[in-house]
């Protein structure tokens, strides 16, 4: 099951995977710590996502929250993102973070970047 939270008419879902990730990574982090989802130019297909740990909210960030986890998102990362869902997987070729993005025309084979 996802949640999805309004923010500033955009929708950005986290699943329940994503969320008790999170909260295990934060666990290992100072107090205070969130989760930041950005989108920076470059990757393979001409945008990337990058994930961060952050102690201090921006005045501009959207801030999602799920079951004690909390990611932070800049307003200019929201508009490549809107729509879509982070979840977390663990498969053969390791543990990640994964955005299921439907604004992405194409993405690489790793899935970390992506094409508008």
């Amino acid at each position: 099951m996802t949640m999805a939270i309004e923010a500033n008419p955009h929708t950005i879902s986290l699943t329940d995977k994503a969320a008790s990730r999170i909260v295990a990574v934060m666990a290992n982090e100072a107090p205070g710590a969130m989760l930041r989802v950005s989108v920076a130019g470059g990757g393979c297909s001409g945008f990337q996502y990058v994930f961060d740990i952050d102690r201090q909210k921006a005045p501009d960030d959207i801030v999602i929250e799920r079951d004690g986890a909390t990611v932070l998102i800049d307003e200019t990362s929201l508009e490549l993102l809107d729509g879509s869902t982070i979840d977390f997987v663990d498969d053969l070729v390791g543990q990640s973070f994964k955005i299921i993005n439907p604004n992405a025309t194409s993405s690489c084979g790793c899935g970390t970047s992506f094409a508008l």
